[in-house]
């Protein structure tokens, strides 16, 4: 059964457009992912299938009695609490512990943040009977058990689905087919074969070998653009006339191009960072609690050293945006301290986008107090992506994923040496985020994050720290997945999280201040190492002097030596063993 059905559809924005001619046909089973670059039209797509925007040009048509349910980026949630909102009953207080808003039942809709209403909307919406969902951007704001669930749920889901989500493994798990959004033309991928994979895997194919064909494409006009003006320079032959269907068409090779890049060039973020000393951030005994009482972290001690690579994780409430809050400087402990070295400069790339004046045009914003940007200021935004008019465009008329790369940008350009990232992919497209990660890999400060990502943690972090919303905190050796096994496995345990209710003070399983993390003992041993083969050389090398000797006084001298070489090889070797076992 055809549940939406659109043709031809066209959608512009001031001074630019979106997309042209995009066609698009859901059917019970179908599971769509839609993708491409930030403001590319993805969520005024969505909004289009889900009867909120007319297009410009182009028909949806709706399957007879198909019930559409949308999910949009900024939901409007009824008045009344949380409860209601869901319909009441045990089933919608399910549904909403399942994706972290059980400490919120009696909260009051209009009081919530953004992204508890999303969290709210997407109960309401699992809750009810659709035949077809429309998701833009669902897993923003939940926790990693929460998008678990989710995918899960989806996975499970016999309806047509369409979403847009950064998320891969949401991408790889639960879609069927792929809709790329490439310079104003829509593509639409599937898997070929019984085991061709996923969805998002045939997009990644089929975006490769659309490459590869343009690239052979505009090599075969070149050649041809070639010849043909070696032709047209030759002069005609007597009696012969160069036929005029020629000449045109030989003129439109040679002058010919191939279509514009959908961007300017890679996404360049290096920018330098100031020189990071030993001592990075030292987290002492640090607890948290709101002015109503109700704590958050209790007695957390931790050591951001330099080459750290941490990611935050913990359940909605845990507290993990707020110890980013209180390293970054933003909130003062309750209890304990918080010390960095007098080299450290942190960057903070926030997951509200704070900061941004949405009334400011993208050029003030990246000027600062300038007033013009400069040829630099100019050189950057267009690293960044905002060339031409972008650069002249009010904040507010970003799309997401626009707004997150000018935040990016602001907080790069400072040229930090720390960085703290709280839920950085939100909005990212697949290309930028992508860049990002492959920045990080190479950049020498401290990267602390609080993700809800998997795969940019895998990618990113090399070790996890876990709040527990209870107050406390622990290592966890083996990654997110380890982590969310570990965490199914105690989810029978009743645990409250949020900031409604008091958290009394626990046991903190946290590296104690002055422990070095995993990342920072393995550069330890690997210096260990390379000192111990040095020590061991000179050894080797003062011994061979001391077999050449001629005459006594030489060889004591060289026994001196030889014995100062020994106690140094002792000395790395018990440094290296210290560390190695």
């Amino acid at each position: 059964m055809i549940l939406i059905d659109a043709s031809g559809l066209t959608a512009t924005r001031p001074n630019r457009p979106l997309f042209d001619g995009v066609s698009l046909t859901i059917s019970d089973g179908d599971r769509v992912g839609v993708v491409g670059l930030n403001g590319c039209g993805k969520s005024t797509l969505l909004r289009m299938l889900g009867r909120e925007l007319t297009p410009e040009a182009g028909e949806v048509r709706w399957g007879r009695g198909a019930r559409i349910g949308f999910l949009p980026q900024q939901p409007v949630l009824p008045e009344g609490s949380v409860r209601d909102a869901v319909g009441g009953g045990w089933e919608g207080e399910a549904m909403l512990d399942r994706l972290g808003m059980a400490a919120l039942l009696e909260a009051r809709t209009d009081e919530l943040s953004g992204g508890q209403a999303k969290r709210v909307a997407l109960a309401r919406l699992l809750m009810g009977e659709y035949e077809a969902l429309i998701l833009d951007e669902p897993t923003n704001h939940l926790d990693l058990d929460a998008i678990k669930f989710l995918e899960e749920w989806l996975a499970a889901y016999r309806g047509g689905l369409v979403l847009v989500t950064h998320d891969r493994h949401v991408l790889d798990r639960v879609t069927t087919k792929v809709l790329e959004i490439d310079r104003g033309t829509g593509y639409v991928h599937m898997p070929q074969g019984r085991n061709a994979g996923s969805g998002y895997a045939a997009y990644l194919a089929g975006r490769a070998e659309r490459e590869e064909r343009a690239e052979v494409a505009e090599q075969v006009r070149k050649n041809l653009a070639v010849r043909e003006l070696a032709w047209l320079r030759r002069g005609a032959p007597a009696r012969t006339a160069k036929p005029k269907a020629r000449i045109a068409t030989a003129t439109a090779l040679v002058n010919g191009r191939p279509q514009a890049a959908a961007r300017a060039g890679e996404l360049s973020l290096s920018m330098g960072s100031q020189r990071l000393g030993s001592k990075g951030i030292e987290v002492r005994e640090v607890s948290f609690s709101w002015p109503d009482g109700s704590a958050v972290l209790a007695g957390v001690s931790v050591v951001f050293e330099p080459g750290d690579r941490i990611g935050i994780v913990g359940p909605n409430g845990a507290g993990k945006s707020t110890l980013l809050n209180l390293v970054a400087g933003r909130l003062t402990p309750s209890a304990g301290e918080i010390e960095c070295g007098a080299t450290v400069k942190i960057g903070y790339f926030d997951q509200l986008s704070s900061g941004l004046d949405p009334t400011q045009r993208v050029r003030e914003a990246v000027a600062g107090n300038k007033g013009e940007p400069s040829l630099a200021d100019v050189i950057l935004m267009k690293r960044f992506w905002f060339d031409g008019d972008a650069q002249f465009a009010p904040i507010g008329t970003l799309s997401g994923g626009e707004r997150r790369r000018l935040q990016l940008l602001l907080t790069l350009v400072e040229q930090p040496n720390v960085l703290l990232f709280d839920e950085p992919t939100n909005d990212l497209d697949l290309d930028t985020l992508r860049a990002l990660e492959d920045f990080l890999d190479d950049w020498p400060g401290i990267v602390v994050t609080v993700s809800h990502d998997r795969s940019f943690l895998d990618r990113v972090t090399e070790e996890l720290l876990a709040l527990d919303g209870q107050g406390g905190a622990r290592w966890i050796r083996g990654g997110v997945a380890v982590w969310l096994a570990e965490h199914q496995a105690q989810s029978t345990v009743p645990q409250q999280t949020g900031r409604s209710t008091p958290v009394a003070p626990a046991v903190v399983a946290s590296k104690p201040a002055g422990t070095k993390s995993a990342s920072t003992l393995r550069r330890m041993l690997e210096k260990a190492e390379k000192d111990l083969a040095s020590a061991t050389t000179k050894l080797a090398a003062v011994t061979v002097e001391l077999q050449n000797a001629l005459d006594h006084r030489e060889m004591a001298a060289i026994g001196e030596r030889l014995a100062a070489a020994q106690v140094a090889v002792d000395q790395a070797e018990e440094r290296w063993l210290g560390l190695a076992l």
